[in-house]
Parts: structure tokens; C-alpha cells; sequence
């Protein structure tokens, strides 16, 4: 039978995870030295230590994912009056971010007509006059009801500023 005296154990740690879902910047390790009198204690340790970390580093970068379901361009890159993108889903409750692009201002209105039922689409929507007037301002909602939700930017309408979101 084998002895073991200590166990080195290697955890992750992730910094720099930003809001928007992009990978981490940095990642780091530490290492954890675990000492135990008997093997079977050492083992027991390491295994606690090791599921601790893990459980930890799965949740935080949960949060860190769900934070932001989706962040949605408020005008293409190329200057064309559209969402980028324009049709997409996420999860109950999960946030979406409009984000002012390009060709502003904008603003995003629900359309009472293309939400599901029982969804007041003024209490999710920007007033028609509220505009975004510059570029990475930004518009946040949660939509908790599932089903499909129409939107357009009010001043860009005509011009097929239209999107349409499904929650799961």
C-alpha cells in the first residue's frame, strides 16, 4: 500500500471576465498543498478542496455568462439602420443589452401588438422620445413572460429597424 504524505493540488481561478461574455483575459492557477497523517485523510481532503474549487469556478462563471444573456448593436458597423442581430433568443429573465453603434439615435420600443399576452410593452419598452445619442450608450432589459417579442427603434422604423427577440 501506497503512502501518501501530502497531495499538490492545481485550481483555477478566473479574473478579468467582463459583463459581456467575452473570454477571460487572464487566467491564472494556484497550487494548494494539502498535509494529512494518514493517506486516507489526504485523500479525503484533496477530494473536498478539489469539488469545493470546482463548484466555485462552475458558479462564477455561470454568473458571469448569465449575466448577459445578450447585448444587441443598435446600427451595423457598416452604417446600415439595423439589429445586429436582428432575431435571437434567450433564457426567462436573462438581461439584453441595445447598445448605441452606429447611424444613432435610437431607441428601442416594444410593439404592444407583437409581445405575448399579459406583457405591458410601455413598462419594457423606451418612451418613443428617449433617444440613445451616442456611441455605447445603452438600453437593458429582462424579459421574464416566454414567447416572442416584436421591436423596432422609432426614428428607424420605416427604414426596417425591426428585431424580434424569443424567450425560453
Amino acid at each position: 500500500m501506497a503512502t501518501v504524505t501530502s497531495a499538490a493540488v492545481s485550481i483555477p481561478s478566473f479574473t478579468g471576465l467582463k459583463a459581456s461574455g467575452a473570454p477571460a483575459s487572464r487566467v491564472s492557477s494556484s497550487t494548494v498543498k494539502v498535509f494529512a497523517a494518514s493517506p486516507k485523510l489526504a485523500v479525503k481532503a484533496s477530494l473536498k478542496e478539489v469539488g469545493a474549487a470546482v463548484v466555485a469556478t462552475a458558479a462564477s462563471a455561470m454568473l458571469a455568462t448569465n449575466a448577459l444573456a445578450a447585448e444587441i448593436l443598435l446600427g451595423s458597423s457598416g452604417g446600415e439602420l439595423i439589429f445586429v442581430p436582428s432575431e435571437f433568443s434567450v433564457a426567462s429573465g436573462e438581461k439584453i443589452v441595445f447598445k448605441n453603434n452606429a447611424g444613432f439615435p435610437h431607441n428601442v420600443v416594444f410593439d404592444e401588438d407583437g409581445v405575448p399576452s399579459g406583457v405591458d410593452a410601455s413598462k419594457i419598452s423606451m418612451s418613443e422620445e428617449d433617444l440613445l445619442n451616442a456611441p455605447g450608450e445603452t438600453f437593458s432589459v429582462s424579459l421574464t413572460e416566454k414567447g416572442t417579442y416584436s421591436f423596432y427603434c422609432s426614428p428607424h422604423q420605416g427604414a426596417g429597424m425591426v428585431g424580434k427577440v424569443t424567450v425560453n
